[in-house]
Order: structure tokens, then C-alpha cells, then sequence
């Protein structure tokens, strides 16, 4: 089953993965009876999940003195509310179909911070921790909890066009298919984590082994580089709108 706000592109992607098998839901996660509507669309196919994949997410870069709490308040909004309500609304029906899988998509921002990312970081700081939590207390009842951690990958709302465009920063950026690789991992297989790519694990290690060395490389102004424009940003400066609201 799909879950994403245009009703287009999940009939679209539904009928090439074969409709007969795939069906959707066209709806915005933030949208107060969202996952009600989720939960009754699975309990009409066939009551079944064994798997839910929390990939809902997106970014408006901005510093917190520009940004401030409303910046952070809707990127909780989607990165992490909407996952939590989400999981809570389906997790009755996961442990019916025990063994079962949850995978969170997190970021390896989930981490590792950069200036101008504090607030996605928070929301993604705030996904892996509760996903450790929710794993040792779903355990018992047959649901695995998996979580991804993508460094940059090349999507629509995070098309890392600053990265690509250079030939030393486009080794960096990764793609859709080795994250799904990762999500196929993190559920069937069970894995507790996985980062994408791999190799962006040692920032990770790095940050609680050398945490003044982490912080002086990003605090630099080389780090910049690092801090891209996302499908939000473009959107928002279309719209004259500033970083905060």
C-alpha cells in the first residue's frame, strides 16, 4: 500500500507495480484523521501489515536565530509527529501479524548536525532515539524495528543539486535505489540499522569518539557545502516566503 499527498503520482506508480496488488492512499500525514484513514484502508484490503515504512520527511534550511521555533515546529510536524501517530494508529495491527517489521527513515543529520540543518537534525535526533526505545519494547511481541539512516540522496525533495554539480562533492550524494536496498534490509532482513551509504557510519562513530573534531570540521566554512537547498526551500522562495514562515 502507498500513502503520499498526490493522488496522480500514487495511481501512476501503483499501476506500473501492478494495480492488482497495489493500492493507495491519498492523503497529507499532518491531516488530523490521517491515520485513521490509513488504518481503515488496510483493514478493508485484507487487515493484514507486516510491514509499515516511515518515509515522510522534508527540510527548510535556516539558522534558529532566522528560523527560530516555528521553523522547528513544522519540520517536527512531518519528520517526526506524523511518524509516531502513524505507528501508533497500525501498531495493533502489526502485532496481529506478527513477525513484523517497522523501519523508520532517519538521516545520518540524525547523527551528525550542521549549522543551517538544526531543525530537520532535531526531528531526525528524535526518530532514532525513539526508535531504539520502540524496538526494545516491541521485541516481545514479534515487531522488529529497523532504522535507515540516508546521508545525501538524490530525490525531488532533496535533489542535492549543489553537491552533483561539482565532480569532488558528487561522489557523496547516493540514490533512491541503494536507500530502498537499505529499507529492504532494516525490514525483511531484519537489520537493526544501516547507513546509505555505508562508509557514512564512521561520521556517526566519529561524532562520539572525537566530538571536538567533529565539531571543528563542520564548523568551518568548508562545511558549507554540506548544507543544500531542498524541495521545500525552492518552493518557499518561489513564494517570497522567509526561512521562518
Amino acid at each position: 500500500m502507498l500513502v503520499g499527498r498526490r493522488e496522480e503520482r500514487l495511481r501512476a506508480l501503483a499501476t506500473e507495480l501492478g494495480s492488482e496488488r497495489v493500492s493507495f492512499v491519498a492523503v497529507d500525514l499532518l491531516d488530523e484523521h490521517a491515520p485513521e484513514r490509513i488504518r481503515e484502508h488496510v483493514l478493508a484490503q485484507n487487515g493484514r501489515l507486516e510491514l509499515l515504512v516511515n518515509n515522510a520527511g522534508a527540510a527548510w534550511r535556516a539558522r534558529f536565530a532566522d528560523g527560530g521555533w516555528e521553523n522547528v515546529k513544522r519540520t517536527m510536524e512531518i519528520n517526526f509527529d506524523a511518524q509516531v501517530r502513524l505507528t501508533e494508529a497500525l501498531l495493533p495491527l502489526l502485532r496481529e501479524a506478527a513477525p513484523s517489521a517497522i523501519v523508520n527513515v532517519s538521516s545520518t543529520a540524525g547523527r551528525v548536525a550542521r549549522a543551517g540543518s538544526g531543525a530537520y537534525s532535531a526531528s531526525k535526533f528524535a526518530l532514532a532515539g525513539w526508535s531504539d526505545a520502540l524496538w526494545a519494547e516491541e521485541r516481545p511481541h514479534g515487531v522488529h524495528v529497523g532504522l535507515v539512516l540516508p546521508g545525501f540522496i538524490a530525490t525531488e525533495g532533496f535533489p542535492q543539486s549543489e553537491l552533483t554539480a561539482k565532480p569532488w562533492t558528487r561522489w557523496a550524494v547516493s540514490t533512491p535505489e541503494r536507500a530502498a536496498e537499505a529499507i529492504y534490509d532494516a525490514g525483511v532482513r531484519r537489520s537493526p540499522e544501516r547507513y546509505v551509504p555505508r562508509p557514512y557510519g564512521f561520521a556517526a562513530a566519529l561524532r562520539v569518539l572525537a566530538p571536538g573534531l567533529v565539531r571543528r570540521v563542520l564548523g568551518g566554512g568548508s562545511a558549507s557545502v554540506l548544507t543544500t537547498t531542498t524541495g521545500p526551500d525552492r518552493a518557499a522562495h518561489s513564494n517570497g516566503s522567509s526561512p521562518g514562515h
